[in-house]
């Protein structure tokens, strides 16, 4: 299995096994909705962004790199890239919260109200399309390619981390780190709270530039974004601009054919969608250009129907039963997936599918 499937099939099972503990230890109830669209807000299109990022920082390298940093020693070259990275972030993040070009694609992660690992994979499609503005320095400096991807990949760990809803205090680690504790605060709507803590792993640039905040027990933590929601499609989350000209122009085709489904059976769907991104993942290189491109457009179409879904819309739940329905029929006979992760997959859809239509039934 590659590094990039183990690493979804790890998120998957933090972010599942977290949810059971807060229901089972704390007794709350899940948001599944919302626990949905962090799982696939990004994906897939966020990953090839990143992939975007990846390869013109790699462009970067080769046609302006001043060999400042690669002709160190090893060891201060991965020392550098973990600083300079975890400082080009908080560049980065504040800018997102200062420019309103950039708020406009960070406000997806805000918008989540629930404080658990989930929200620390909820983002917009174009994040990391704004990060290559502020690690541009580092391929310029020569950073190699190779320590960027590594130092990159900790500092997310990290912070996924970070959005944990368990840890509560870390004693002295949050005076010198962005811990759980630190990072609420940046997640909390009082005005005490607002603009604080852009950190990623270490808490010296908010106190060097003046915006760190402790968390305090006399100030409760609300989360969330104060105005209206876009919802939970990731259409109209990463493109705003899009759902207010569709608000404007076709108010009537949003209002339209209301149909509530069952939180579980959005939940189960997105959890079988988040299986076939590991099962893309995990095989995507073995594939040809149509195979690729049927799965990915799938991935895509299925994450906007269970956002449908999820907002109520009658074309959401019609979107899903047709994807479930056929794409087992699609990949098993045109594309030719017989493995057996597959047909596990394809079997799992398909009961999916059928469970949808005696729900519709039932109610």
């Amino acid at each position: 299995m590659n590094v990039f499937a183990l690493t979804f099939i790890l998120m998957l099972a933090v972010v599942l096994l977290e949810l059971l503990a807060l229901r089972l230890w704390r007794r709350e109830a899940i948001p599944w909705r919302e626990i949905i669209f962090n799982l696939n807000s990004g994906h897939i299109l966020m990953w090839v962004f990143r992939g975007v990022e990846v390869a013109s920082f790699g462009w970067l390298l080769e046609h302006a790199n001043l060999h400042l940093v690669d002709r160190l020693p090893a060891l201060w070259q991965w020392v550098f890239a973990f600083i300079a990275w975890d400082l080009s972030f908080y560049c980065m993040h504040r800018a997102h919260h200062t420019w309103r070009i950039f708020w406009a694609v960070h406000v997806v992660h805000h918008q989540g109200e629930h404080f658990s690992l989930s929200l620390g994979i909820r983002n917009s499609w174009y994040s990391s399309l704004t990060s290559l503005l502020f690690v541009a320095p580092l391929a310029v400096l020569g950073l190699p390619l190779e320590m960027f991807v590594a130092a990159s990949s900790f500092h997310y760990a990290v912070q996924l981390y970070n959005h944990n809803a368990f840890v509560g205090k870390s004693g002295w680690l949050d005076r010198v780190l962005v811990t759980p504790s630190n990072h609420r605060v940046h997640h909390a709507t009082d005005p005490i709270y607002l603009n604080k803590n852009f950190g990623g792993t270490f808490l010296i640039w908010d106190k060097l530039f003046g915006s760190y905040q402790a968390e305090r027990d006399d100030v409760p933590l609300r989360y969330g974004v104060r105005g209206e929601s876009p919802g939970y499609n990731p259409l109209w989350a990463s493109n705003p601009g899009l759902l207010a000209l569709v608000r404007r122009r076709f108010p009537a085709w949003l209002a339209r054919a209301r149909m509530d489904v069952p939180a579980g059976y959005i939940a189960s769907g997105g959890v079988l969608l988040f299986g076939v991104v590991i099962y893309y993942v995990q095989n995507v290189a073995e594939w040809s250009a149509p195979q690729q491109w049927t799965l990915f457009g799938y991935l895509l179409a299925g994450t906007l129907a269970i956002g449908g879904m999820s907002d109520r819309q009658r074309w959401g739940w019609r979107g899903w039963q047709a994807l479930v329905l056929t794409l087992p029929v699609l990949c098993a006979g045109w594309l030719g997936m017989r493995d057996l992760c597959a047909l596990a997959l394809f079997a799992l859809l398909l009961g999916h599918g059928l469970l949808g239509w005696r729900l519709k039934e039932a109610a």
